[in-house]
């Protein structure tokens, strides 16, 4: 079997040659989000959550002061690129079902660490917990994919015992990377300044679960063969460790996947609602 070309299967912006209209395009898409939501008062942007411009959070809510179930989306970017004004317009679709939406950022590589990342997402999910008082679905793209993954595999307890143990049930990862072993000898690792202890250690695929938790990991159909293997690996993985997983595909490349989140009537949407609403306050 001929040696898997790691480079190639990763360099996704390559594989891509449109993804700067892509890229343009969602900021368009985002503003326009932010400005609607603003006029409906039902945003609330860059609240803070942590101790670094970088640490906040863009909160759309589908009707003003509305008491609803809640959802927390993570960029991509590969640790180290966008924030969350690139994408508030993914907000819309489950903004349009009941759902808030909470479009968080965090600080990137090489100026922090992934763990640092994982900590600073967690922080993201207390303090969400704190203002709400409601347990919440993660969802994430790419980087964030894994990050939601991270967030449904935390010891909640033992990390901030007042909190529920079961503060993040459920997580749907778009497109994302569980293994992180594969990123070791390609360039992004110059930023990312991982070993092979330390990338296991963040790998949420080699995380010990608690039974019952959910994990959907979706991926477009016109993705790499490794971020395919990346979800279908980590469905069977924590499936065989008592979670509830599915893997799925939707029409698209790495980065048009994402367009489903801004349809109400998309079969992404839909199932992040049924997640969503299937978590008691």
């Amino acid at each position: 079997m001929p040696a898997i070309d790691y480079k190639f299967e990763y360099d996704v912006r390559a594989r891509v040659p449109e993804h700067a209209e892509i890229f343009a395009e969602w900021a368009r898409q985002a503003e326009d989000y932010r400005a609607e939501a603003l006029k409906r008062d039902c945003a609330e942007l860059g609240l803070s959550y942590g101790d670094t411009p970088r640490q906040i959070i863009d909160l759309f809510l589908p009707a003003a002061n509305a008491a609803t179930p809640l959802a927390l989306f993570i960029h991509g970017g590969f640790w180290r690129a966008f924030d969350p004004s690139s994408s508030s317009h993914l907000a819309r679709g489950l903004n349009a079902r009941g759902i808030a939406v909470a479009v968080v950022g965090y600080d990137l590589c090489p100026i922090v660490t992934i763990r640092d990342i994982i900590v600073q997402i967690r922080r993201a999910c207390i303090f969400l917990w704190q203002r709400f008082s409601r347990r919440l679905v993660v969802t994430g793209h790419s980087a964030g994919g894994h990050l939601a993954a991270a967030m449904v595999a935390s010891d909640w307890q033992a990390l901030y015992p007042k909190a529920p143990a079961d503060l993040v049930p459920s997580a749907y990862a778009i497109s994302g990377l569980f293994d992180l072993a594969p990123l070791l000898d390609l360039p992004v690792n110059q930023d990312l300044r991982l070993d092979a202890e330390g990338a296991r250690q963040v790998s949420p695929l080699f995380w010990p679960l608690a039974r019952g938790l959910v994990l959907d990991a979706a991926v477009g159909n016109l993705e790499t063969s490794e971020f395919k293997r990346q979800s279908s690996t980590v469905v069977e993985t924590w499936r065989g460790r008592g979670a509830q997983t599915l893997y799925v595909e939707f029409p698209g490349n790495h980065f048009t996947v994402l367009d489903a989140l801004t349809d109400p009537a998309s079969a992404m949407v839909a199932r992040i609602t049924d997640l969503a609403n299937a978590i008691k306050p």
